[in-house]
């Protein structure tokens, strides 16, 4: 179920919500836990339900390896034993094929691909589960109660894309709301995000898509261009920032309808200036997992620069490889953590010349930012492009190994679709190239210079109690977003992370 559907906005959360709060008011507080743990089961298996029965083992056999990893001296093998049956599920439904294809090419096979359909949110679930079994045995957590461990895993809101929450983050919010007297929910920030989430969703991220969608289902057809190339490639940075954005923030609005804060998984990653400082803003609850469970895991850097730069590059080239069974994946993991390793090889070089007043100056923080939003373009082409050979041909055509300008079928696009279809309501009509560089632009204006969605709502990290409330002006643009989004939305798409 797609939270930009109309069967979930007007019928299953409405639904849940009166389920909810009756349940609290007229059975018990308790009641209400279970009301959410079984939405949650329902709305996972709406896409699929035997996938359900997955889902249901892979909780149930964690929770009995949680207990057994919580006693005074837990054996280091039973916890491999819980991270090597997580890794082998995820391993089967999401890599068998990619081995297989491998396997075939390297050594000239023919094996046949099995039919396997990869589960909504494995991705998630795993790490969310394998990070629960390392803090059982470390001692940091511990959870008796079989409904709220439910609920940890399968909660709706965050379930699908994440963010990938931590045990010690949920239960204490979850032991609350079994308590009439600590649930408190915010409903105007947890509606205002769930609607600019969903205007992100359907206004800005699907239109963009348009562009994307147009170059790369055309790029292996025709020499490629460079405009078209440098087009889709920052029509994909916007897709996917506002489309991972907007999930979010319609995450974590949801969590607040019941109570529940998430933890806060995106925070203007164009604003970055350095790779470091974009790997603390996008998707940061994965980026917090590869740190603590992988990372230090390695030793981090306790045994030395060269040592450190490995571990980088391993631990990025193996989250890359979580986001999908491509080689594709791969090198985009592995051309971050060579973007992170130089990153850390500079700050090191400017430490020991005294050059840290750099950092400071004005030029160099906008070259820096400038910089660093290139590095994540080029590293995007990876990530979207449906090989290597056309990852490899955009990223040549982007910089000059192409005809110039924009190809006739791209300029057919700009003018049909997306947000020149808008302008063309109103009859304004202007040159592909021209359309372009303004829809590039809109996009570097709204992510760099407009606040993000939680400091609109107040929404701080370190910060429990939300004391925003809501101008009349600020409803009345809320209910146009809304509209609009749903005069949109006849068209649902799905979410870039929507089956990782």
């Amino acid at each position: 179920m797609l939270f930009n559907s109309f069967v979930f906005i007007f019928v299953f959360l409405p639904l849940v919500l009166i389920a909810f709060y009756g349940a609290r008011r007229f059975v018990s507080a308790r009641a209400s836990l279970a009301v959410l743990v079984l939405a949650s089961f329902v709305f996972y298996a709406y896409w699929e339900p035997v996938y359900l029965l997955l889902l249901l083992a892979s909780i149930g056999v964690n929770y009995l390896l949680g207990q057994r990893l919580s006693v005074a001296s837990p054996s280091r093998s039973l916890l491999a034993t819980g991270v090597a049956l997580n890794l082998g599920l995820l391993g089967y439904f999401k890599y068998t094929n990619f081995l297989i294809a491998n396997s075939n090419s390297f050594f000239g096979l023919s094996v046949e691909s099995a039919q396997i359909i990869l589960p909504l949110a494995i991705s998630f679930f795993t790490f969310q589960q394998i990070a629960y079994l390392v803090d059982c045995y470390r001692k940091i957590a511990v959870e008796r109660d079989f409904l709220s461990y439910c609920l940890f895993v399968s909660f709706f809101p965050q379930l699908i894309a994440g963010p990938i929450v931590h045990h010690r983050e949920m239960m204490p919010q979850f032991a609350a709301m079994a308590d009439t007297r600590h649930l408190h929910p915010a409903y105007a920030a947890g509606i205002s995000l769930f609607v600019i989430g969903l205007a992100k969703k359907v206004l800005l991220a699907d239109n963009f898509a348009v562009y994307v969608n147009s170059y790369y289902g055309g790029a292996g057809d025709a020499a490629l261009h460079v405009g078209d190339a440098w087009a889709a490639a920052l029509a994909y940075h916007f897709q996917i920032y506002f489309d991972f954005s907007g999930y979010s923030d319609m995450a974590i609005g949801l969590g607040l309808l019941f109570g529940v804060r998430l933890p806060i998984n995106f925070n203007s990653p164009t604003k970055a200036q350095s790779i470091i400082d974009f790997w603390r803003r996008w998707h940061m609850t994965l980026s917090r997992f590869l740190r603590d469970y992988l990372y230090i895991s390695l030793g981090g850097n306790r045994r030395g620069p060269s040592r450190r730069y490995l571990n980088l590059v391993i631990t990025m080239t193996l989250g890359g490889l979580w986001h999908g069974a491509a080689w594709t994946f791969v090198f985009w993991g592995v051309l971050h953590g060579t973007y992170l390793l130089l990153n850390h090889a500079w700050r090191a070089l400017c430490e020991r010349f005294h050059l840290a007043t750099l950092r400071t100056n004005g030029a160099y923080r906008l070259a820096s930012l400038a910089l660093t939003l290139l590095a994540v373009v080029i590293a995007w082409v990876y990530f979207r492009a449906p090989d290597m050979a056309t990852a490899n041909q955009t990223v040549l055509a982007m910089f000059g190994r192409g005809e110039l300008g924009l190809s006739s079928p791209f300029q057919a696009t700009v003018h049909s679709a997306g947000f020149g279809a808008l302008l063309g309501l109103f009859g304004v009509e202007l040159p592909a190239g021209v359309l372009m560089t303004v829809v590039v632009a809109s996009g570097l204006a709204v992510t760099l210079l407009l606040p993000n969605s939680m400091q609109l709502v107040a929404l701080l990290e370190n910060d429990s109690t939300i004391r925003w409330r809501p101008r009349l002006a600020w409803a009345a643009f809320s209910a146009v977003m809304f509209y609009g989004a749903i005069v949109g939305m006849f068209g649902v798409t799905e979410f870039i992370y929507f089956q990782f």
